[in-house]
């Protein structure tokens, strides 16, 4: 059964059509833990046929994003402030999946952790680690 913090986090997803424009999806939501995943697509490659680092960056933050609103009150949003990410190794291989964490919540300001692994051969691979700063705001539905 779906709880009412599972139901925000995908509603609010639903929300973000660039999440649907390149086949994200939400897989977990625990309170201050969201789990997102991209099954691997040639069009989100850069050059060399890895996960373009954009599109690994946009599927971390948006984990840490959604962590970070499952701690938060019923009438707030969620936005990115700052990230700092590092690139392990390349991102290959069947999908990656995001998992981001809420280190320290707060009541304006969340700290958020996330990693990224690539699923190739059934093996997860860490290809990338977030440490991410949200700002909680009052929801508005519209954009300002």
């Amino acid at each position: 059964m779906e709880t009412s913090i599972e139901k925000r986090v995908k509603d609010s997803f639903a929300r973000q059509t660039v999440m649907a424009a390149i086949g994200a999806s939400i897989t977990r939501v625990e309170q201050g833990e969201v789990t997102v995943e991209l099954p691997f697509r040639s069009d989100l490659t850069q050059q060399h046929g890895f996960l373009h680092a954009g599109v690994v960056t946009m599927i971390v933050d948006t984990a840490c994003g959604y962590a970070a609103l499952t701690r938060m009150p019923a009438s707030a949003a969620v936005l990115t402030v700052e990230y700092k990410v590092n690139f392990l190794s390349p991102a290959e291989g069947e999908k990656l999946i995001a998992r981001g964490r809420v280190l320290k919540p707060g009541r304006t300001l969340t700290v958020c952790f996330g990693e990224a692994h690539a699923k190739k051969d059934g093996k997860e691979k860490l290809v990338a680690t977030m440490l991410a700063t949200m700002i909680a705001r009052e929801e508005t539905g519209l954009a300002d």
